[in-house]
């Protein structure tokens, strides 16, 4: 016998955490490959990793719904692997919620949203394995939230976000086998030093 179907009920959990950011992170194509991102305000800006869009001055972003909309590349900063894009018609976006990384704990569960390969909308579940990992990212050594969400080729550019969906890093690395491909070690850039550049090349 099967069970009974369950109550309608608000969606709690994880799976609140995940419904509520979805709607902000977009898949980032460009040319064969491509990668994820997330908006960032209600004007169409759009932050991903630098390594994603390099080279192109104009990419097609895809919406959690399947819309897809022509975005141009308005500044990079390589040395922190980090990027903003520009919708030329933002409609309807919406942005993410961006917490602070400074109030991360080793332990806390997180959730890494994006692409990977190819495969829009995924999400993996994990927990912060550690707050200062120093890695090297873009031109140079920096600092980097560790998790073990699964992080895998096109996650790049996507969001990190904690229980509450706030956007604590940006997913730009991973630590990878011999046979290539996730191995429980991932990489995010912080939001705390991620907004601040974002807001920066916007500004700018």
């Amino acid at each position: 016998p099967r069970a009974a179907p369950a109550p309608s009920a608000s969606l709690t959990g994880l799976s609140a955490t995940a419904a509520r950011v979805l709607p902000s992170v977009v898949s980032v194509e460009v040319g064969r490959g491509g990668g994820s991102g997330f908006v960032v305000d209600a004007r169409g800006h759009i932050l991903t990793n630098a390594h994603v869009v390099s080279g192109y001055d104009n990419v097609t972003v895809i919406l959690n719904d399947g819309r897809r909309l022509p975005a141009q590349v308005i500044g990079e900063d390589d040395d922190e692997d980090l990027a903003v894009l520009e919708v030329s018609y933002p409609g309807d976006l919406t942005p993410a919620t961006l917490g602070r990384s400074s109030d991360l704990a080793v332990g806390d569960q997180v959730l890494a949203i994006g692409s990977p390969l190819g495969l829009s909308g995924t999400v993996t579940a994990g927990i912060v394995s550690a707050r200062d990992r120093e890695v090297r990212l873009g031109g140079a050594r920096r600092t980097a939230v560790q998790t073990d969400a699964s992080i895998n080729p096109g996650n790049s550019g996507g969001p990190l976000v904690n229980v509450r969906g706030e956007v604590v890093g940006v997913n730009t690395a991973i630590a990878a086998g011999r046979g290539g491909g996730n191995i429980g070690i991932g990489f995010a850039i912080p939001i705390d030093r991620a907004a601040p550049i974002a807001e920066r090349i916007i500004r700018n």
